[in-house]
């Protein structure tokens, strides 16, 4: 009788930041339910310096990242490995700088997650050719447009990441960067939470130099909600004040877990929503401007932190003033919920060109119409017979046959010991 297939095995360690964690969570739980097996490391959870560290600074933070948690990591791995459970491939968040020593230290195949659009990782990707054209990383960067990276059409610096755009290149986040994606390149495979459809060109040149595989958007099946609870921080419930407004008629503010607003831009959004005489659902835990909240208590609710696709999924919400965070624009996008965000796609407003905006195109149905279309695209991507399922279906079939050589390259390596 032939042997029974193994169940693939995976050990799966989120970033531990919101925005990465909760991705990380549903791709888990996708992987499961095609039978694998899954080890989940919280990593938060694992590292009492990481802990500490949140209390402190993102510096603190993200230091502990670079230098300490890989020996953490190594520790836990090792443990699983020696107890006998027959592990084959690591999925970790590409982030990450130390992914490839682990994975080769323990003979596992390399599973980079990209929880952020391929465009982004196509510019880290590149971070020498950015500096060697005078983009990135010298006193005085060029400020043209970025016309020479392979799938990309042209950018400005401007619209490039805010790491990009930094002089100092001795920070501990240039150095998780440019370590991370030195280390990306000697991954076995490259998962990316996109839409092939939303990036052809991007995605395709960077299947030229490394396996790449867009298989999003990485949603629980229920989109509203979740059987595994994502958030790092308990939820205030906004569905009952929801339940009490109009249909579309509430805006719903946030700016994720990490992006960072200067004191100056949140009382100017504050005084922006106080005189817009807008309902809106703010998740802010920042501090906000003395009065703020007592002045539109009859039009709002202000919480520290909320289950934002149930937020968004409610049909009270009309828009959605974002960070550009991509776990919120592709929740936005699915929920059909117009952004005060982005050029390319025509879903919503820029805001960060500073130039004013006129009442007429932020009320401009376009946005809403393309919103619909940009939905549809992700709705078809992810069903039975759309690209996010079959570059799914694609990997789980090309990782088998990686894991399968490995194992007759251990065995033919074990029998030869034996004679």
């Amino acid at each position: 009788m032939a042997d029974k297939p193994k169940k693939p095995h995976a050990i799966v360690i989120p970033y531990p930041l919101q925005g990465h964690v909760i991705p990380t969570v549903h791709l888990a739980l996708k992987l499961a339910s095609q039978g694998f097996t899954i080890t989940f490391i919280n990593a938060a959870s694992i590292d009492h310096q990481i802990s500490k560290a949140q209390h402190k600074t993102d510096v603190d933070f993200m230091a502990t990242l670079l230098h300490v948690f890989s020996a953490h990591i190594e520790e836990v791995v090792a443990q699983i490995v020696a107890s006998g459970q027959d592990v084959h491939f690591l999925i970790a968040d590409t982030f990450f700088v130390w992914p490839s020593k682990i994975a080769k230290k323990f003979g596992l195949v390399q599973v980079s997650f990209w929880t952020e659009p391929a465009l982004v990782f196509t510019l880290y990707y590149h971070l020498d050719l950015l500096r060697l054209n005078g983009h990135f990383a010298c006193p005085d960067c060029r400020e043209d447009t970025i016309d020479y990276i392979s799938g990309v059409k042209g950018i400005e610096m401007k619209d490039t990441m805010s790491y990009l755009q930094e002089t100092d290149t001795t920070s501990v986040c240039y150095q998780i960067i440019y370590s991370c994606f030195t280390d990306t390149k000697n991954a076995d495979f490259v998962l990316c939470n996109t839409v092939q459809e939303l990036e052809p060109d991007t995605i395709s040149a960077l299947q030229t130099k490394i396996p790449y595989y867009a298989i999003g958007p990485i949603f629980p099946n229920d989109f509203s909600k979740t059987i595994l609870a994502t958030s790092l921080w308990p939820e205030s419930q906004c569905t009952q004040w929801l339940d009490k407004r109009p249909h579309g008629s509430v805006l719903y503010v946030s700016f994720g877990s990490y992006a960072h607003v200067t004191r100056s831009d949140l009382e100017q959004i504050a005084n922006g929503l106080s005189l817009s005489q807008v309902s809106f659902v703010m998740m802010m835990p920042d501090p906000l401007p003395v009065g703020f909240q007592e002045e539109v208590a009859d039009r709002a609710i202000i919480v520290p932190w909320c289950s934002q696709r149930e937020v968004l999924a409610h049909p009270a919400i009309g828009g959605f003033l974002a960070h550009c965070g991509w776990n919120s624009i592709l929740e936005s996008v699915w929920c059909q919920v117009p952004l005060l965000l982005v050029d390319d796609w025509k879903i919503g407003i820029n805001l960060s060109y500073r130039k004013v905006i006129t009442k007429e195109e932020v009320s401009d149905n376009e946005f809403r119409n393309r919103v619909k279309e940009v939905k549809k695209t992700l709705g078809n991507a992810v069903s039975p017979t759309g690209s996010s399922e079959k570059n799914k279906v694609q990997f789980i079939k090309d990782l088998k046959a990686k894991i399968e050589k490995i194992d007759q390259a251990k065995n033919t390596k074990s029998n030869g010991h034996v004679q």
